[in-house]
């Protein structure tokens, strides 16, 4: 429960999504394997992005309907690598090393902001997304890959996604990635039950403390300074993409 509640913090207050906490403590501390922590997860990122979510929508963070095209995307990427997750999960040691390399890129992103502190768009004057539909259908197919594939909602790829390439300001851009992951995260988890990769049980209670922790995340974002932690962040996301990597090669670390 504790990690959950950790898990849904990090979600609300950085829009990571918290499946990138939930997924190594499942893998590696309650050592289930990659395929079923995956489908468990993917629940647990259901409830933190919808919780989180809100609580950004009611801040006026989000405009719905601006977001109309990329949730449509998403939803059909997100169905599209369901599928692939099922051929995948048969070989389990290559779903671990693509998760490690999500791991790696989440980590490299985190340091480098948390070192070079990198300025984001601040500005609120409004929250709708005005790029072009072209760039909407393209980050929401990205937004969708993810947790289709691997259970994750990998907000550290698309935070700056909507920062940088739909010029969304940042607090938009994390509201907007929860709301997309929301309902990418719900569609993943429908093909995952079936599919036969969740365990209910402990789904129940990881969902139980990503909300909680979301909803505080959320309130958390308005004036906590995030530097330090993407840095500590990315340092522990560095040494879990290397368990994960190496694991393709039998090595334990």
């Amino acid at each position: 429960m504790a990690s959950a509640v950790i898990a849904g913090i990090l979600g609300g207050l950085l829009g990571i999504g918290g499946g990138v906490v939930i997924m190594p403590v499942l893998r590696f501390l309650f050592g289930i394997s990659t395929p079923f922590a995956a489908g468990t997860t993917v629940l647990a990122v259901f409830f933190t992005s919808l919780s989180g979510g809100y609580k950004h929508f009611k801040l006026g963070h989000v405009d719905i309907k601006s977001l109309g095209p990329i949730m449509l995307a998403g939803a059909i990427s997100t169905t599209l690598f369901s599928f692939i997750f099922l051929m995948i999960a048969r070989r389990p040691l290559w779903l671990e090393f693509g998760v490690g390399c999500v791991f790696l890129f989440i980590a490299v992103r985190m340091l480098g902001e948390g070192i070079l502190g990198v300025k984001q768009k601040q500005e609120l004057n409004n929250n709708s997304i005005s790029a072009r539909r072209v760039t909407k259908l393209c980050v929401g197919f990205i937004s969708g890959m993810f947790p289709g594939l691997f259970g994750i909602g990998t907000g550290a790829i698309l935070v700056p996604a909507f920062n940088y390439c739909l010029n969304s300001p940042i607090k938009v851009a994390i509201g907007s990635s929860l709301i997309c992951f929301a309902a990418n995260a719900f569609i993943s988890s429908i093909f995952k039950f079936l599919q036969g990769y969740m365990l209910l049980d402990k789904a129940i209670i990881l969902c139980a403390g990503t909300t909680i922790g979301a909803y505080a995340g959320a309130r958390l974002n308005k004036g906590f300074p995030p530097r330090l932690l993407k840095l500590l962040f990315g340092l522990t996301f560095l040494y879990v993409s290397l368990k994960y990597i190496c694991l393709l090669w039998g090595i334990k670390i």
